[in-house]
């Protein structure tokens, strides 16, 4: 049986992304370059992992000379807020209390983070009361 198309990119389709958000428009090669600092893969299995995100709709793709320049379809903060909507729903069904608890045992913040996070609160306290 085939495996049901997902909207949210896998693992290796989030390391392609996070390096063309970073960089913009990249070729194979570019992304390819990128990827190896990190652990080395195949320039044929870059190029076969980004014409499948293209089909996916995750890259667009444009003719340059020999070569596709790949650009994302979606920005860094869509993705992942589709990606945290997710993850509350399948698994916290929809608790934000539960997802952020889990995560603040997972992450163990430092007290900088504990003060951007609760200043981050307060923020969307102001603007929820306001709205």
């Amino acid at each position: 049986m085939a495996r049901p198309r997902h909207e949210n990119p896998t693992p290796a389709e989030l390391e392609v992304l996070q390096v063309i958000w970073e960089q913009g428009p990249s070729t194979v090669r570019e992304v390819m370059t990128v990827l190896n600092s990190k652990r080395p893969r195949a320039y044929t299995s870059v190029m076969s992992l980004m014409n499948v995100m293209a089909e996916k709709g995750l890259l667009g793709q444009k003719p340059k000379g020999r070569a596709f320049v790949y650009s994302a379809r979606n920005s860094r903060a869509k993705i992942l807020s589709r990606m945290v909507s997710d993850l509350l729903n399948r698994a916290f069904d929809g608790s934000a209390s539960a997802l952020v608890t889990h995560l603040l045992e997972q992450a163990d913040p430092d007290n900088k983070e504990l003060d951007e996070i609760q200043s981050t609160i307060t923020e969307f306290e102001r603007k929820k009361g306001g709205a």
